[in-house]
């Protein structure tokens, strides 16, 4: 063999010796990986390994809009409940006081010639739908209803506004059953302190002309929307004759709820002019009264 040819043997071999070797005593070439020199079984080379988060497969996109939206739907119901809650009851109370203001704005600028008798004060005719006609005051409930304002009907924009008259029941002072219902929860919560009444407490409607004072007798806590025999002229009995002068008020139950009704039963006990306050009524200003 040429010495030239041998010389340039010695200098292949000098070369592959320099290149980096693993383990197995493979040699790499400079910049090279095991992954770019590895090779499967077959022969084949092998796919470099993948980096980074693995893809969302459709289930679990599906699942992660769902929770979103309810997510959402959760936020917008928990507003929905605040509203119901707060905001009512500043809107409310405004009406509340809008309302009384216009009821006794009234009677200063319309006064009545009064008989001598309180017997014989006449009782109010059935004003139309929406228009106030008299303040409640119960000193048990004293911070929701002192001088709450009483209109005519039951519907929700009455309601909004104090407390509603049952139609086509009596009027304060006349015989049979003078029926209202206010909120308990939202609009003011009027009645939101329902359950603290007791048989004896007293219960005010001031009218333009006189004082009427019903003592509360009974109650039934566990009513049902259609148990309106709570409002006929004598309870629980239909058709009967009324002979006396009676009281019904009703509200929701439970207290931030509306499946169910309660009902408190009073009757007439005492009526005097609309300038003898009755003792221990905090009332309304815009009605001259002299205390009795």
């Amino acid at each position: 063999m040429e010495r030239d040819e041998i010389e340039e043997m010695r200098r292949a071999l000098l070369r592959d010796d320099d290149m980096p070797s693993d383990k197995q005593g493979h040699h790499h070439r400079p910049g090279s990986s095991d992954a770019d020199t590895a090779f499967e079984a077959d022969g084949s080379t092998a796919e470099p390994a993948r980096t980074g988060a693995p893809r969302r497969s459709t289930l679990q996109k599906v699942l992660g809009g769902v929770g979103e939206v309810l997510i959402t739907v959760g936020v917008l119901m928990l507003l929905m409940v605040a509203y119901q809650l707060w905001w009512t009851n500043v809107e409310g109370s405004q009406a509340i006081a809008a309302q009384r203001d216009e009821i006794v704005s009234t009677w200063e600028h319309d006064p009545q010639a009064l008989p001598s008798d309180p017997a014989d004060i006449p009782p109010l005719k059935q004003p139309p739908y929406g228009t106030g006609f008299a303040l409640l005051y119960i000193p048990r409930m004293e911070s929701k209803v002192n001088g709450l304002p009483i209109a005519q009907g039951v519907g929700q924009d009455v309601l909004a506004k104090g407390a509603g008259h049952y139609r086509g029941t009596a009027m304060p002072g006349e015989v049979g059953n003078f029926a209202i219902a206010a909120h308990r929860s939202g609009h003011g919560e009027p009645f939101g302190d329902f359950a603290d009444l007791r048989t004896g407490d007293k219960v005010y409607v001031q009218t333009q002309d006189a004082w009427y004072t019903y003592t509360l007798t009974t109650d039934e806590p566990n009513l049902t929307p259609y148990d309106t025999w709570v409002i006929e002229p004598v309870p629980g009995q239909p058709g009967a004759t009324p002979t006396q002068k009676l009281m019904t008020m009703t509200t929701c139950t439970p207290r931030y709820g509306s499946t169910g009704r309660w009902a408190w039963f009073a009757e007439l006990t005492d009526v005097a002019p609309a300038s003898q306050i009755p003792a221990g009524v905090d009332a309304m200003p815009g009605t001259p009264a002299t205390p009795s």
